[in-house]
């Protein structure tokens, strides 16, 4: 018995990966993906079938918002018992924040969702897109014994596929333009794609579950020399204010100044959750390690661990979502979910 071709949804949120440049006026704009195959001829190659939806008015991935998630979310949902894998299109400014979120959202997958985008527009002479989109639908569509290799959410660049919750975006300019600081990669895309299953997250035996209830009652604050007491007091005391992340020296360190101990204190006090994440590109915040961090572990701030700022943000939205109470609030947060976090 043959088995049939894996099914693909891509879904095109916007970004740079869905222009194309007038060549008279040198002016981007969207591309039509239902003329896709036509445009890209070498999609025929690949041993699945692809059908496009678009968002109604795509959007530059810099106004991404948890609107736009719950819209991904809920394409997704609605097409998941249709389709084998999913491929989101979307700008790379903010496809890490995207790609975590949509991992806290998306519980119990058993089906790869893979976002993707480009340095340069599709039509361009020296594309990154075509590279990009050809290789993160072959990882959508990679199946044994009738089953999905890959079914988490992640992100593939530049020959590179990552676990999505654990990249930032490190380059404007160059089209490896992602990394995953503390976890290794999960594909890499040479004369063959060699997928390192080991580290895979495996596909879930229960229903699809989907979160779309976030929380913005948040904020990220980046500790530096010299900052203002008053500054710091009044973004504690924000109304409405539940969670901050907060991006603190090396493995977790922050100032040891009364003033500043005493507002953390204070906000934590008043139920304000403050997660503890490191501004270094790489490493895990360990509090404890050293006497500038140990007030903090002492005064109840919560440990981010290796997790990304991106993860961070939007694992804390989604926590807040949930209503998760407050005495089991520090312990889910510091527990892995979806990956995100050793």
């Amino acid at each position: 018995m043959t088995q049939s071709k894996p099914n693909i949804l891509l879904i095109y949120t916007g970004g740079t990966i869905g222009m194309v440049k007038d060549f008279e006026t040198g002016v981007l704009k969207a591309f039509n993906f239902s003329k896709l195959l036509k445009n890209i001829p070498e999609l025929k190659l690949l041993d699945c079938n692809i059908a496009t939806v678009s968002f109604e008015n795509p959007i530059d991935s810099s106004n991404m918002n948890i609107q736009e998630w719950v819209k991904m979310a809920n394409i997704i949902k609605e097409n998941y018992d249709a389709y084998d894998g999913f491929v989101v299109l979307h700008g790379s400014d903010t496809m890490s924040y995207s790609a975590s979120a949509l991992s806290f959202m998306l519980e119990n997958l058993d089906k790869p969702v893979v976002f993707t985008g480009s340095q340069l527009p599709i039509g361009d002479l020296r594309t990154d897109a075509k590279e990009n989109l050809i290789t993160a639908i072959q990882v959508a569509s990679l199946q044994q014994k009738g089953k999905s290799v890959v079914a988490e959410v992640c992100l593939y660049f530049e020959y590179k596929l990552y676990r999505g919750n654990r990249t930032t975006k490190i380059s404007a300019e160059h089209f490896n333009a992602f990394t995953s600081p503390n976890f290794p990669c999960l594909a890499e895309s040479g004369v063959h794609l060699k997928v390192n299953e080991a580290i895979l997250v495996k596909p879930s035996a229960k229903k699809l579950d989907v979160h779309t209830a976030f929380d913005d009652n948040v904020a990220i604050v980046k500790i530096f020399p010299g900052m203002n007491v008053n500054v710091v007091k009044t973004i504690l005391s924000i109304p409405g204010l539940k969670g901050i992340v907060l991006e603190t020296y090396g493995s977790g360190n922050a100032s040891t100044e009364d003033w500043f101990l005493n507002a953390l204190e204070g906000a934590v006090k008043k139920g304000i959750y403050i997660i503890n994440v490191t501004q270094c590109s790489g490493g895990s915040v360990n509090m404890g390690q050293y006497e500038t961090s140990s007030q903090l572990k002492q005064i109840g701030v919560i440990s981010g661990k290796d997790i990304t700022t991106e993860a961070a943000i939007a694992k804390l939205m989604y926590l807040l979502g949930q209503n998760v109470a407050h005495n089991v609030f520090k312990t889910i947060f510091e527990t892995s979910l979806r990956g995100e976090m050793n």
